[in-house]
C-alpha cells in the first residue's frame, strides 16, 4: 500500500513539473511545488535536493523563483541555520493575481503600440484592437475568478496550518 502511495505522489510531483514547464517555468519549480502540495513542508535545501534528485543549486534557483511568485515562503527552525521552505498562505490566490497582473501589462503594451502606430496601418490597428478586446475579456473574467476564489476564503489546509501556528 505504501509503495502504491509513493508511486502516486511521485507521478503527481512529475506531472506538476510538466505543467509548470508548459507554462514557461522550470520543470524543477513545478516538482518542488508538487512535493510541497502533497507533503506540506517545511523542507530544507538538502531534503528537497535529495527527494527530487537534483542539485542544491537547482533547488536554490527554483525556490527563489517560487518565492518571488509568492507561492512558497522561507522560514527557519529554532537552533538551525539552514533555510526552510513551505507553501505560502493562499498560494493559489497569489498565482491568480500574478497572472492577472501579467494580463494587465500585456494589455498596456498592446494599447501603447496601437497609440504609437499610424492610423493608416489599418490591418495592424484592427489586429491590435482584437488583441486588446481579447485581453479585456480575459481581465474582466479573471476578476470574477479572483472574486469567487476570495469569497471562498482560505482552503481548509491553510486554515489548519494557521490554527497550528498560533501561539498557545
Amino acid at each position: 500500500m505504501a509503495d502504491e502511495t509513493e508511486k502516486v505522489i511521485a507521478e503527481f510531483v512529475e506531472r506538476m513539473g510538466l505543467i509548470l514547464q508548459a507554462d514557461g517555468k522550470p520543470r524543477i519549480a513545478g516538482r518542488i511545488l508538487g512535493l510541497m502540495v502533497v507533503h506540506g513542508g517545511p523542507f530544507g535545501f538538502t531534503e528537497l535536493a535529495e527527494r527530487l534528485s537534483v542539485s542544491r543549486a537547482s533547488i536554490s534557483t527554483n525556490t527563489r523563483l517560487l518565492e518571488d511568485l509568492g507561492i512558497i515562503e522561507r522560514t527557519s527552525m529554532p537552533g538551525d541555520r539552514q533555510d526552510y521552505f513551505r507553501l505560502s498562505p493562499q498560494p493559489y490566490a497569489r498565482l491568480l493575481r500574478g497572472i492577472f497582473e501579467r494580463m494587465h501589462r500585456a494589455r498596456d503594451v498592446v494599447g501603447a503600440t496601437r497609440a504609437a502606430l499610424p492610423k493608416d496601418m489599418a490591418g495592424a490597428q484592427e489586429r491590435l484592437a482584437e488583441l486588446d478586446a481579447f485581453y479585456e475579456t480575459l481581465i474582466n473574467n479573471f476578476e470574477t475568478v479572483i472574486e469567487v476564489w476570495d469569497a471562498k476564503g482560505k482552503s481548509p489546509g491553510s486554515q489548519k496550518r494557521e490554527l497550528t501556528e498560533q501561539p498557545a
